[in-house]
């Protein structure tokens, strides 16, 4: 079924603002937010920047995320473009 957002369940909680986050919710991608991290060198940091943007998070959130996890928002980025 389609949806314009997924929630992803962490296997750790991060710190975001002085709170614990369990679940992150992942918006729907869109061109604007392609053209957005275009000009950002490298793969990883242009990756990372484009999902803490669909999440309304900053890179150094996303950077706190174990890998398993981050694996989860890779996962969920690719059923948006199925």
């Amino acid at each position: 079924m389609y949806s314009e957002t997924t929630d992803i369940s962490l296997s750790k909680g991060i710190d975001i603002d002085g709170a614990r986050v369990q679940t992150i919710t992942m918006r729907e991608p869109t061109v604007a937010d392609q053209l957005a991290v275009d000009g950002i060198k490298g793969n990883a940091l242009r990756e990372i920047t484009f999902f803490a943007n669909l999440c309304d998070l900053t890179p150094e959130d996303i950077k706190q995320l174990p890998l398993r996890d981050y694996r989860k928002l890779a996962e969920a980025f690719g059923g948006f473009t199925e």
